[in-house]
């Protein structure tokens, strides 16, 4: 843990020094009686009291000691005895700094937040981060989303704080701090230019010292004077070990974190291969003699690190999803005071209940309900959907969707961590960041491929050097390079990251990690009608006017009635009027309807009089309602929830799909299965209460189905919850969307086939991947081990199998 103190180099430093007969910590003489003590790297040191102890501990357990080494005086101060970082840190458990980042999240004191982590270079970084923050006492979850390097931590305050799980991360040599966006872009271009400055270096090192091998080579060939082949080796060492040093040293920083740790990361075998082949270069330089490997450490350098660049890029791609959705908040929007003038604010400072004016071309700066105006707003970042929808006065709109046509006066709802777009980036965060079974496997195999990959290098190297140990050293570090379980690493989480990104640009958004998995082996699709297959709301399907009067004009009359209505009925006819007259004396009587007057005539909408009968339908199970004038029908209006124009394409999909259509309803048996056979479903039934439902679900499984559920209100949470894999509706409830494992914020169904497809696309992907991996190493391993490939060729290999598993995986963005 933390830097070695060297007691000569503080010796020589007056003013940092401190006695036996001071305090370690803060110089003050030491109380008689006192026998406090830290220790530090094996050295142990008197401290004056409890807090300096405490201090002390906090520093040598977050692994800063290199603060004692580096200060040039004790602090007079009782705030300069805490290094800066530790003081930073500590920021993070106020109230008022962790509302902007930090939800409670579920009873007591438990918390969670979306973390950003610096360092992260490879699979192995996110399993020693996830293994090492777990096992914390306290810590709920942690989980790591590799492409966008951003972690999901769920805690109990009462157990531990944050600024503690920070320390921890950092002690292990990564740098944990809370998500935003602009940083998180920010540090994405740091590190690749970074990366490219490493690849720059290592290029250009390798290009010099490879044409100096090649006049060796050729010497080799033809002949060279001995003064000759000394000097050229003496200036590619000059060349490949500052190359060496600057672009190898990420490998060996990683190498060096994991040995401390006591865990055999993938930079282990990559540092070993570099430092074995540098050294043994010096070494016959110095003497004179033997294989030098100049050409091929800082060729596999370069290899390796182009790999990772390509890599990173691709990284960085398949997380745009979640980077576009984080920034399409605007910074800054036009609140209205009560007196109605206009200032421009930062949305972070808007509040429940402001009013915001949005103008033509305009972001919607929160969650909030349209109080005066009609325009049309584009949600395409955030449902899917490629046409903009009209909205109006009473409607609601989402923040992040842009206005498009006319301006809006809006009344702000949500903000913060509760809106609509928070909570999409949440659900995918999690998603992203949690492991399919398969997953869980590949990182079991990758975290003990190292350890076996190491015995089989000194077995290979005790073998060569008891039968030709002139070829040793380039054997050994073939099979170290080559072997390297890279591709196994990247095989899963590559793939899940680009499926997730992609169905989240047509608005099926994934927010359980198995959700793909299992709903690649679904064998039964089980829908709700209500909402799901439906649009859940009555229209009118069907107009009988029976007297002088036209249809249009019965309608109308009704609208009049029925404008101030909230009853569905009430509210499908004043949809289907557009424009309503203006009724006089209304009156609502329940059980008969709603009475008023126009022009002096009485009207009533509602139940017909005594002894009239409703007009045979052909539609089927349609709801009758009466126009009428005293004993008089004047009108009847047939209203029905109608299918959604694309239930049946999509019903027809996912039986070309091979799988099972049910239809499982609360709605009268007679409705059900009118709905289900305009939709092309087989197997229905209707008049189930929830409890019901889930019987039927649980029979199927019971049979060996694997079900997916898809539904949208609150009687749906127990099945969506007992389902394999469920899918709720965007336009369903909170308590739905909870239960669900995807969520479908288009309103197109025809993307739950689509799902389907990804789905069993990344599955094939992933094990394809594994597949992949697995086959590279079981001949590349005997190939290497046989002297067949060099050093550079096994760096080519290793960074070609990689790439090629993450090509692999983006093919589910291209196909989208």
């Amino acid at each position: 843990m933390g830097g070695v103190l060297d007691v000569s180099e503080q010796d020589s430093t007056e003013a940092a020094s401190v006695d036996e007969e001071a305090c370690f910590h803060c110089g003050l003489p030491i109380p008689a009686g006192v026998r406090l003590r830290v220790t530090v790297d094996g050295a142990s040191h008197p401290l004056c009291c409890h807090g300096c102890q405490a201090v002390a501990q906090a520093i040598v357990d977050a692994g800063l000691t290199d603060y004692y080494r580096h200060r040039t005086s004790v602090p007079k101060r009782a705030e300069d005895l805490i290094p800066a970082q530790l003081r930073g840190l500590d920021l993070y458990d106020r109230a008022d700094l962790q509302r902007s980042f930090v939800r409670t999240a579920g009873e007591g004191d438990v918390r969670e937040a979306s973390l950003i982590l610096e360092g992260i270079v490879c699979a192995a970084c996110v399993w020693l981060n996830e293994r090492h923050v777990s096992g914390l006492p306290g810590v709920i979850e942690f989980r790591v989303n590799y492409s966008t390097h951003r972690a999901q931590l769920r805690w109990d305050d009462s157990r531990i704080h944050l600024s503690e799980i920070l320390r921890s991360i950092a002690a292990i040599g990564y740098v944990a701090h809370p998500f935003d966006p602009g940083r998180q872009e920010a540090l994405q271009k740091q590190e690749r230019a970074r990366a490219l400055r490493r690849l720059a270096v290592a290029g250009l090192g390798a290009m010099q010292v490879m044409m100096l091998a090649v006049a060796m080579y050729a010497g080799d060939w033809y002949g060279m004077d001995l003064q000759w082949r000394t000097y050229f080796r003496w200036i590619s060492l000059l060349i490949a070990v500052p190359t060496v040093i600057y672009s190898g040293g990420a490998f060996m920083a990683g190498a060096w974190r994991d040995l401390k740790l006591g865990r055999l990361g993938m930079d282990v075998p990559i540092t070993l291969a570099i430092v074995l082949a540098t050294l043994a270069s010096i070494w016959f330089t110095l003497m004179g003699g033997g294989e030098v490997y100049y050409d091929s450490v800082t060729m596999f350098v370069f290899f390796l690190l182009s790999g990772r660049f390509l890599e990173m890029a691709a990284r960085h791609r398949c997380a745009q999803v979640s980077e576009e959705l984080s920034r399409i908040l605007p910074a800054t929007a036009s609140r209205i005071d009560a007196d109605g003038n206009e200032e421009v604010v930062a949305v972070a400072e808007l509040a429940t209940g402001d009013h915001v004016r949005v103008r033509p071309g305009e972001t919607v700066p929160a969650d909030a309900t349209i109080l005066d105006g009609c325009s049309s707003v584009d949600e395409s970042l955030l449902t899917g959907e490629s046409l903009p929808s009209p909205r109006g006065s009473g409607d609601q709109v989402i923040g992040g969707s842009v206005n498009i046509e006319s301006p809006l006066l809006i009344r702000v709802d949500t903000v913060g961590t509760e809106t609509v777009l928070s909570s999409i980036v949440r659900l995918l965060d999690r998603a992203q960041g949690e492991k399919p079974r398969i997953a869980a496997l590949a990182d079991r195999l990758a975290a003990w491929f190292v350890a076996t990959q190491l015995l089989i290098c000194v077995a290979v190297g005790a073998w060569w050097w008891w039968h030709d140990p002139a070829h040793t050293l380039p054997v050994v570090l073939s099979v170290l390079v080559v072997t390297c379980p890279c591709a196994l690493g990247l095989a899963t989480p590559a793939a899940v990251t680009a499926a997730t990104g992609a169905l989240t640009r047509i608005g099926l958004l994934t927010t359980r990690g198995h959700a793909l998995e299992t709903l690649a082996r679904a064998t039964h699709v089980v829908f709700d009608k209500t909402g799901t297959l439906t649009f859940g709301r009555l229209q009118l399907v069907r107009t009988v006017p029976l007297g002088q009067r036209s249809g249009e004009d019965c309608l109308k009359i009704a609208a009049a009635l029925e404008c101030g209505s909230e009853h569905p009925v009430g509210q499908a006819l004043v949809d289907a009027a557009g424009t309503a007259l203006v009724a006089a004396e209304v009156s609502n009587t329940p059980g008969l309807g709603i009475e008023g007057s126009l022009d002096g005539v009485k009207y009533r909408v509602g139940r017909a009089p005594a002894g009239v009968e409703p007009p045979a339908s052909a539609e089927g199970a349609l709801t009758w309602v009466a126009l009428s004038s005293g004993p008089e029908v004047l009108a009847w209006f047939g209203l029905a929830d109608r299918l959604r124009p694309d239930a049946r394409a999509t019903v027809d999909a996912l039986h070309a799909a091979g799988l099972q259509v049910y239809l499982l309803s609360g709605d009268r048996p007679q409705a059900a299965a009118l709905i289900a056979a305009d939709a092309g479903i087989e197997h229905t039934e209707g008049g189930l209460m929830p409890a019901d439902k889930l019987v039927r679900l649980q029979g199927l499984q019971a049979g060996g189905a694997v079900v997916a559920m898809v539904g949208d209100g609150i009687n749906d949470a127990p099945v969506l919850a007992a389902a394999n894999v469920s899918i709720a509706m965007g336009s369903g409830t909170q308590l739905a969307h909870a239960s669900a494992d995807m969520i479908l914020i288009s309103s197109s169904l025809e993307h739950i086939a689509t799902g389907v497809g990804t789905a069993r696309k990344t599955l094939r992907i992933i094990r394809q991947n594994l597949l992949w991996a697995l086959m590279y190493n079981a001949i590349a391993l005997p190939a290497a081990a046989a002297g067949w490939i060099t050093p550079w060729m096994s760096a080519i290999g290793m960074s070609a199998s990689s790439l090629l598993v993450v090509a692999n995986a983006l093919r589910l963005r291209a196909g989208r």
